[in-house]
């Protein structure tokens, strides 16, 4: 039978699940990162926390799902065993008292000093920064996952960002459909090349400078196909 071919968003989520592990505690951001949850390893036991308080809820998916409970997206939502449901000042307190193991959020850019820009003036699609401020001052680790180009095939990951700034020198990790970067003692470092992607690709539509990863750079002095 043949595989079902993935969409850009499917790849991305499906490779930023790949960073969760067991215990963790994190937080989705609304849009693609909640996808993340429809591939988290069954064998682990990941506590997603939502802003409007409830730590444990399951995906948007899930077998529990119900009409009365939703998620900081207003997607309808269920409980895991052993969740729980706190108050708003409980809920950012985990994030800003820094309790989030993970956030994963979407982004519109990004630049080489990890500085983030991922909402957009009053009045456009999406009003403003929402709880986003909270989660990347408060979370340990911080991942993006975005498409690697806009619709108009301009980079997203940039030399400095041109939108509003959500925070400066924030970011971890970003994952997408081309790539996954991390930063590594503040430089953007590529470390991996994703199916169907290349190097070449990667630097044509990426306006950042950005150094290869050493674990990378001995796969391409062995021959590795990229």
């Amino acid at each position: 039978m043949q595989q079902k071919q993935l969409s850009l968003k499917e790849k991305i989520t499906q490779r930023v699940a790949q960073e969760l592990k067991d215990g963790d505690v994190v937080n989705l951001g609304i849009g693609m990162p909640t996808l993340v949850s429809n591939y988290i390893d069954p064998d682990i036991t990941v506590f997603l926390q939502s802003e409007n308080g409830v730590v444990g809820i399951d995906k948007p998916s899930g077998n529990q799902q119900t009409s009365t409970l939703v998620n900081a997206g207003g997607a309808p939502a269920g409980i895991i065993k052993g969740g729980a449901f706190i108050d708003s000042l409980t809920s950012f307190s985990l994030i800003r008292g820094g309790h989030i193991d993970i956030t994963v959020l979407g982004g519109l850019q990004v630049d080489q000093q990890g500085n983030l820009a991922n909402w957009m003036i009053p009045g456009k699609l999406i009003p403003g920064m929402g709880g986003a401020m909270d989660l990347v001052a408060g979370a340990k680790k911080v991942i993006i996952a975005m498409e690697h180009t806009t619709k108009k095939n301009e980079p997203k990951i940039l030399k400095e960002c041109a939108l509003p700034l959500t925070a400066s020198a924030v970011v971890s990790m970003i994952v997408t459909e081309l790539a996954v970067f991390e930063f590594i003692e503040g430089q953007l470092t590529l470390i991996e090349i994703c199916n169907e992607s290349t190097l070449e690709e990667i630097k044509a539509k990426t306006e950042a400078d950005f150094t290869i990863g050493q674990s990378l750079l001995e796969g391409i002095g062995k021959g590795v196909v990229l």
